[in-house]
């Protein structure tokens, strides 16, 4: 039975990636730490050669196929992204992308404006620590650690320590309830695609809505 329910969670996030819109290239927010943007990169369109100066985090809102040209006179490289992929794109010197497939799609870019920082051991109550069911890694380095956050209909965290600022990006439409230590509760809704920015808290987050709930965290390690 708990494979089944985990299976239909699982295909249920997936589902509602796919139904993600495609929207413009946009800004989301900047500060002292980070630039957010969306992406478009639409399909069969071949971009002019540039380059990145920063690290990125970069979470894929809808699959596509995409070949990268570089001016270096490295080989070309084709990639294929999945709805709700997590990379860590380091500067890679001029190159030029083309989505090859046919359907375009978006990123959120979480460029990183500091450098890295010395590593410190995770406290008591860290998120990851204290609920592995629902918390997932998906990469950490000197600059950021990234978790998944996966929650069912009317599912719910422990209160768990946010010890850091972070990007969240929202991969399903939701709507949390969330409960902090001295117990105040707060109501959201975000649509998928949203991007916002969250300081350290220790909180309880319960999916209020009647699907899965899935969002990205990008916790600055600078």
């Amino acid at each position: 039975m708990k494979k089944i329910l985990k299976l239909q969670l699982v295909l249920g996030c997936a589902a509602a990636l796919g139904a993600i819109a495609v929207l413009p290239s946009a800004p989301m927010f900047e500060n002292n730490e980070v630039r957010v943007v969306r992406a478009l990169e639409k399909a069969h369109v071949k971009g002019s050669f540039h380059e990145h100066k920063m690290n990125r985090v970069m979470v894929y809102l809808q699959s596509g196929r995409q070949r990268f040209e570089y001016q270096d006179g490295r080989k070309p490289a084709v990639l294929d992204w999945k709805p709700g992929q997590v990379v860590w794109s380091k500067p890679e010197g001029m190159h030029s992308p083309e989505v090859i497939s046919d359907e375009s799609f978006n990123i959120i870019e979480v460029e990183l404006k500091n450098a890295s920082a010395e590593l410190t051991p995770e406290g008591s109550h860290d998120a990851l620590k204290l609920d592995g069911k629902h918390y997932k890694l998906e990469l950490a380095n000197g600059q950021v650690r990234v978790l998944r956050l996966t929650l069912g209909a009317h599912q719910a965290t422990p209160i768990v320590e946010h010890a850091r600022n972070t990007v969240a990006i929202f991969l399903t439409d939701q709507e949390t309830r969330t409960t902090d230590a001295k117990g105040t509760v707060d109501t959201a809704k975000h649509k998928a695609g949203d991007a916002v920015w969250q300081t350290p808290n220790t909180t309880k987050i319960e999916n209020a809505g009647d699907a899965p709930l899935e969002m990205v965290l990008v916790e600055l390690r600078s």
